[in-house]
């Protein structure tokens, strides 16, 4: 289990001692928090790992289960998390949780979370506050919309066209996905799920959804619109681009790549020609018609392509329902 916490000094001590005991191992990474969350988790993991219940390692000795572990610099949410996947990679840990230290996820789903890749069915899973108005009745309407958008261009992007909720933290993972993952190479701050996701498809790895209720308190996002949405944009495009050359282009060919390209190509000439005409006086009709024609056609090709997509990648995902 890995648990990333930055300034949770209120909530990241209830975490560690309600996460369910069948998690041998707890990986709690203090990203350079500036409040006292680095001496609450320290306090509560020596109480734990004090408890005659932690696990042992072989010979008897006793193993902690709680590990605390600071960044002397603030990495951002994606670094924390790759710094306790990096242990449990040294640890050759079999199945690898994510549960934030904000206090938002339910331990008492874990074992739901984590039970596609324990039973072999997924090699990630991740819960999804956006099943069914049940589900993410708690989330404002602003969360709600901005998860929307996120999720549609994660589709696009990661080619896990079912998948839904992508920035949902609560996360299960193998140790053969983690092993074929260049951890050093994923995004370090909040567009660490997307990134992840979109490097998994290329692997080839299949993935499933959890059902989940959306749960929120006191506790407030550290996340930055303003900045935050320029850069994952341009992340979720270079990754897509990315996807789109390892995938269909270098370790095999798929024709979905050329219409990829046409789609949006065409969309653009389109739009560009009336525009002209337009400013130049030379708007007929005719050419108008013209226009919208090559836009509208782009579009079916744009849409032609991500059916191909689809299909393509329609074995890798997995039924949100179990």
């Amino acid at each position: 289990m890995v648990v990333p916490a930055h300034n949770e000094a209120e909530f990241v001590g209830e975490v560690i001692t309600t996460i369910p005991e069948f998690v041998d191992r707890i990986f709690v990474i203090d990203d350079c928090s500036s409040d006292a969350t680095w001496e609450r988790i320290q306090r509560v993991a020596e109480r734990v790992n004090a408890s005659p219940n932690v696990a042992k390692a072989d010979g008897g000795q006793v193993r902690p289960r709680v590990v605390p572990h600071r960044h002397e610099t603030n990495e951002g949410v994606g670094g924390a998390i790759k710094t306790g996947y990096e242990f449990a990679v040294e640890e050759g840990l079999d199945v690898v949780a994510v549960m934030n230290g904000d206090g938002q996820m339910d331990p008492d789903i874990l074992d739901e979370i984590v039970e596609p890749v324990v039973s072999g069915r997924a090699d990630y899973s991740k819960g999804n506050r956006l099943y069914s108005a049940e589900h993410y009745r708690g989330m404002s309407r602003w969360r709600f919309t901005g998860n929307a958008i996120l999720t549609f261009t994660t589709k696009i992007a990661s080619g896990y066209w079912k998948m839904t909720d992508p920035q949902n933290g609560y996360t299960a993972i193998s140790r053969e996905a983690l092993e074929a993952l260049d951890i050093d190479d994923l995004y370090d701050d909040y567009g660490f799920l997307n990134d992840l996701i979109v490097k998994l498809n290329v692997h080839g790895f299949r993935i499933a959804d959890v059902e989940m209720r959306a749960v929120y308190g006191d506790e407030e996002s550290g996340i930055e619109y303003s900045s935050f949405v320029p850069k994952l944009s341009k992340l979720l495009l270079v990754r897509f681009l990315w996807r789109l050359k390892a995938r269909y282009l270098v370790t095999d060919f798929h024709p979905l790549v050329f219409l990829y390209g046409l789609g949006p190509l065409g969309v653009v000439a389109g739009l560009a020609s009336i525009g002209w005409a337009a400013l130049d006086g030379g708007l007929t009709v005719l050419s108008a018609q013209i226009g919208i024609l090559v836009v509208l056609f782009s579009c079916f090709v744009t849409v032609v392509a991500m059916a191909m997509d689809v299909e393509h990648d329609d074995a890798m995902e997995r039924n949100p329902r179990f």
